[in-house]
């Protein structure tokens, strides 16, 4: 089974990266589960974006620790269940807090959660990312520039062992950039 992981900030093109990844194996006769968090299919995850779209540190507090719980609630429920099982927003919002509590949630993380050689950190100046979201009709709380710059620097320090996109290109040069690694890494593996 291939375990997919794609993250990164908000707009740079996760969702729309995973539903290529998926075409790709679909295509190929194989089995896909795709699992975006936070996920509105169960209580965790609708928590989650709810203390999202809201203010405040309680907030803050109550949207990671949603999140977290729909993570863990996704891969229990989907690990080994399909040919390729991919994650969309997966470890990386332990970035969303502070350096040092960062630091340790991601390495706890990775000792509980699967992780694989299959992790896409989809890199994006927040500037981009901000005009990407323009369009969008809500807004979550960490959708700012000054939190943009602060989560990807943490998550950058974080990524030392993913595949960092930079994803300024069009959705066909991230895709093509994607599926070489894809392509090389299913050789390998």
């Amino acid at each position: 089974m291939r375990f997919i992981i794609i993250d990164g900030l908000d707009g740079s093109g996760k969702s729309t990266q995973a539903r290529l990844i998926q075409d790709k194996y679909l295509s190929k006769g194989e089995s896909v589960i795709l699992r975006e968090h936070p996920s509105l299919d169960n209580s965790y995850g609708q928590k989650a974006k709810k203390a999202l779209l809201g203010r405040g540190k309680i907030n803050k507090i109550k949207a990671s620790t949603y999140y977290a719980m729909d993570v863990i609630r996704s891969v229990k429920k989907y690990d080994g269940k399909a040919d390729n099982v991919i994650m969309v927003r997966y470890l990386m919002g332990v970035a969303y807090l502070p350096l040092p509590l960062a630091r340790l949630l991601y390495w706890f993380f990775t000792l509980i959660l699967p992780t694989s050689g299959y992790m896409f950190f989809l890199d994006l100046e927040p500037d981009e990312s901000l005009q990407r979201m323009s369009t969008r009709n809500d807004e979550e709380m960490f959708e700012n520039r000054d939190d943009l710059i602060k989560v990807r620097k943490k998550a950058l320090q974080l990524a030392h062992n993913w595949h960092i996109i930079n994803t300024a290109g069009s959705i066909e040069e991230v895709k093509e950039d994607i599926h070489t690694i894809l392509d090389d890494l299913d050789k390998k593996y």
